[in-house]
Protein backbone atom coordinates (compact mmCIF):
# COMPACT_ATOMS: atom_id res chain seq x y z
CA UNK A 1 0.00 0.00 0.00
CA UNK A 2 1.56 3.27 -1.16
CA UNK A 3 0.54 6.08 1.22
CA UNK A 4 1.00 9.83 0.87
CA UNK A 5 0.93 11.58 4.23
CA UNK A 6 -0.75 14.98 4.05
CA UNK A 7 -0.51 17.73 6.64
CA UNK A 8 -3.76 19.72 6.55
CA UNK A 9 -2.73 23.33 7.17
CA UNK A 10 -5.26 25.17 5.03
CA UNK A 11 -7.87 26.30 7.56
CA UNK A 12 -8.92 29.72 8.81
CA UNK A 13 -7.60 29.03 12.33
CA UNK A 14 -10.33 31.25 13.78
CA UNK A 15 -9.71 29.89 17.30
CA UNK A 16 -6.03 30.85 16.88
CA UNK A 17 -6.96 34.48 16.21
CA UNK A 18 -6.82 33.94 12.44
CA UNK A 19 -3.07 33.28 12.49
CA UNK A 20 -1.76 30.52 10.23
CA UNK A 21 -1.96 27.68 12.75
CA UNK A 22 0.51 25.50 10.91
CA UNK A 23 3.21 28.15 11.32
CA UNK A 24 2.68 28.67 15.06
CA UNK A 25 5.71 27.29 16.88
CA UNK A 26 5.87 24.62 19.54
CA UNK A 27 9.30 23.95 21.07
CA UNK A 28 10.89 26.09 18.37
CA UNK A 29 9.36 24.32 15.38
CA UNK A 30 6.17 25.09 13.44
CA UNK A 31 3.19 22.85 14.22
CA UNK A 32 3.03 21.53 10.65
CA UNK A 33 6.65 20.35 10.97
CA UNK A 34 5.86 18.30 14.08
CA UNK A 35 3.11 16.51 12.16
CA UNK A 36 5.24 16.02 9.03
CA UNK A 37 8.11 14.64 11.12
CA UNK A 38 5.78 12.11 12.74
CA UNK A 39 4.18 11.15 9.42
CA UNK A 40 7.38 10.83 7.37
CA UNK A 41 8.63 7.48 8.75
CA UNK A 42 5.13 5.99 8.36
CA UNK A 43 4.37 6.92 4.74
CA UNK A 44 5.97 6.85 1.30
CA UNK A 45 5.83 10.62 0.77
CA UNK A 46 4.61 13.76 2.51
CA UNK A 47 2.66 16.74 1.15
CA UNK A 48 1.07 19.84 2.65
CA UNK A 49 -2.39 21.28 2.09
CA UNK A 50 -2.18 25.05 2.67
CA UNK A 51 -3.97 28.20 1.54
CA UNK A 52 -1.77 30.95 3.00
CA UNK A 53 1.97 31.56 3.24
CA UNK A 54 2.49 29.14 0.37
CA UNK A 55 6.13 30.14 -0.12
CA UNK A 56 6.92 29.33 3.52
CA UNK A 57 5.44 25.85 3.19
CA UNK A 58 7.12 25.30 -0.20
CA UNK A 59 10.49 26.07 1.40
CA UNK A 60 10.12 22.73 3.20
CA UNK A 61 10.70 20.91 -0.08
CA UNK A 62 7.38 19.06 0.24
CA UNK A 63 4.71 19.52 -2.43
CA UNK A 64 2.12 22.10 -1.36
CA UNK A 65 -1.46 21.95 -2.62
CA UNK A 66 -4.03 24.72 -2.33
CA UNK A 67 -7.80 24.28 -2.11
CA UNK A 68 -9.55 24.41 -5.45
CA UNK A 69 -12.58 25.92 -3.65
CA UNK A 70 -12.54 29.45 -2.24
CA UNK A 71 -13.14 30.69 1.32
CA UNK A 72 -11.56 27.90 3.37
CA UNK A 73 -14.44 25.39 3.11
CA UNK A 74 -12.87 22.91 5.53
CA UNK A 75 -10.88 19.67 5.71
CA UNK A 76 -12.84 17.86 2.99
CA UNK A 77 -11.93 20.60 0.51
CA UNK A 78 -8.27 20.16 1.40
CA UNK A 79 -8.54 16.40 1.01
CA UNK A 80 -10.32 16.72 -2.32
CA UNK A 81 -7.83 19.24 -3.68
CA UNK A 82 -4.83 17.11 -2.74
CA UNK A 83 -6.35 14.00 -4.35
CA UNK A 84 -7.10 16.00 -7.52
CA UNK A 85 -3.52 17.21 -7.82
CA UNK A 86 -1.27 14.55 -6.27
CA UNK A 87 -0.33 11.11 -7.44
CA UNK A 88 -1.01 8.14 -5.21
CA UNK A 89 -3.62 5.63 -4.23
CA UNK A 90 -3.89 6.15 -0.46
CA UNK A 91 -3.68 9.37 1.55
CA UNK A 92 -3.18 9.71 5.28
CA UNK A 93 -4.54 13.11 6.25
CA UNK A 94 -3.60 14.72 9.53
CA UNK A 95 -4.36 18.28 10.70
CA UNK A 96 -1.41 20.52 11.52
CA UNK A 97 -2.77 21.01 15.06
CA UNK A 98 -2.15 17.38 16.12
CA UNK A 99 1.60 17.38 16.74
CA UNK A 100 1.62 14.24 18.90
CA UNK A 101 0.21 11.61 16.52
CA UNK A 102 1.49 8.11 17.27
CA UNK A 103 4.31 6.40 15.38
CA UNK A 104 1.99 3.52 14.43
CA UNK A 105 -0.90 5.63 13.09
CA UNK A 106 -0.60 4.56 9.44
CA UNK A 107 -0.02 0.91 10.27
CA UNK A 108 -3.02 0.62 12.61
CA UNK A 109 -5.38 2.41 10.25
CA UNK A 110 -4.20 0.20 7.38
CA UNK A 111 -4.48 -3.05 9.35
CA UNK A 112 -7.94 -2.27 10.74
CA UNK A 113 -9.38 -0.91 7.52
CA UNK A 114 -11.33 -4.09 6.70
CA UNK A 115 -11.62 -3.07 3.04
CA UNK A 116 -13.26 0.27 3.86
CA UNK A 117 -12.37 3.15 1.50
CA UNK A 118 -11.82 5.46 4.46
CA UNK A 119 -11.00 4.97 8.16
CA UNK A 120 -10.41 7.55 10.84
CA UNK A 121 -9.28 7.82 14.45
CA UNK A 122 -11.54 7.47 17.48
CA UNK A 123 -9.71 8.31 20.71
CA UNK A 124 -12.18 6.61 23.06
CA UNK A 125 -14.08 9.85 23.60
CA UNK A 126 -14.55 11.33 20.19
CA UNK A 127 -13.99 10.86 16.49
CA UNK A 128 -11.16 12.63 14.69
CA UNK A 129 -12.42 12.40 11.09
CA UNK A 130 -9.68 14.67 9.72
CA UNK A 131 -7.08 12.10 10.85
CA UNK A 132 -7.98 9.62 8.17
CA UNK A 133 -6.65 7.07 5.71
CA UNK A 134 -8.52 7.70 2.46
CA UNK A 135 -8.51 5.87 -0.86
CA UNK A 136 -8.34 7.96 -4.02
CA UNK A 137 -11.46 6.39 -5.53
CA UNK A 138 -13.73 8.35 -3.17
CA UNK A 139 -12.41 11.70 -4.45
CA UNK A 140 -15.34 12.18 -6.90
CA UNK A 141 -17.79 11.51 -4.05
CA UNK A 142 -16.08 14.20 -1.94
CA UNK A 143 -16.33 16.65 -4.85
CA UNK A 144 -20.05 15.90 -5.28
CA UNK A 145 -20.67 16.25 -1.55
CA UNK A 146 -18.91 19.62 -1.46
CA UNK A 147 -20.76 20.76 -4.60
CA UNK A 148 -24.04 20.14 -2.73
CA UNK A 149 -22.84 22.64 -0.14
CA UNK A 150 -22.19 20.03 2.53
CA UNK A 151 -19.06 20.33 4.69
CA UNK A 152 -19.42 17.87 7.59
CA UNK A 153 -16.51 15.44 7.45
CA UNK A 154 -18.08 12.74 9.69
CA UNK A 155 -21.30 12.63 7.68
CA UNK A 156 -19.41 12.22 4.42
CA UNK A 157 -17.09 9.50 5.71
CA UNK A 158 -19.96 7.42 7.02
CA UNK A 159 -21.82 7.88 3.72
CA UNK A 160 -18.66 6.71 1.92
CA UNK A 161 -18.68 3.43 3.86
CA UNK A 162 -15.96 4.25 6.34
CA UNK A 163 -15.55 3.45 10.01
CA UNK A 164 -13.46 4.55 12.97
CA UNK A 165 -10.43 2.76 14.42
CA UNK A 166 -10.04 2.67 18.20
CA UNK A 167 -6.99 4.47 19.59
CA UNK A 168 -8.40 4.90 23.10
CA UNK A 169 -5.22 3.65 24.77
CA UNK A 170 -3.30 6.66 23.41
CA UNK A 171 -5.91 9.43 23.62
CA UNK A 172 -3.28 12.09 24.42
CA UNK A 173 -1.63 11.49 21.04
CA UNK A 174 -4.63 13.19 19.41
CA UNK A 175 -4.65 16.33 21.53
CA UNK A 176 -5.35 19.40 19.43
CA UNK A 177 -3.54 22.71 19.62
CA UNK A 178 -6.52 24.90 18.74
CA UNK A 179 -5.90 28.09 20.70
CA UNK A 180 -3.02 30.26 21.86
CA UNK A 181 -3.77 28.96 25.37
CA UNK A 182 -3.38 25.36 24.17
CA UNK A 183 -0.09 26.30 22.54
CA UNK A 184 1.19 27.90 25.75
CA UNK A 185 0.14 24.84 27.80
CA UNK A 186 1.93 22.38 25.49
CA UNK A 187 4.97 24.66 25.32
CA UNK A 188 5.43 24.10 29.07
CA UNK A 189 5.65 20.34 28.57
CA UNK A 190 9.04 18.79 27.78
Amino acid sequence: MNITGVVLAGGKASRMGGKDKGLMTLHGRPLWQHVADRLQPQVDSVAISANRNIEVYQASGFPVYQDSLADFPGPLAGMSSVMQQAEGEWFLFCPCDTPFIPANLAERLRLQRNNAPVVWVHDGDRDHPAIALVHRHIAPAIEAYLARGDRRVMVFMREAGGHSVDFSECREAFSNVNTLEDLARYEERP
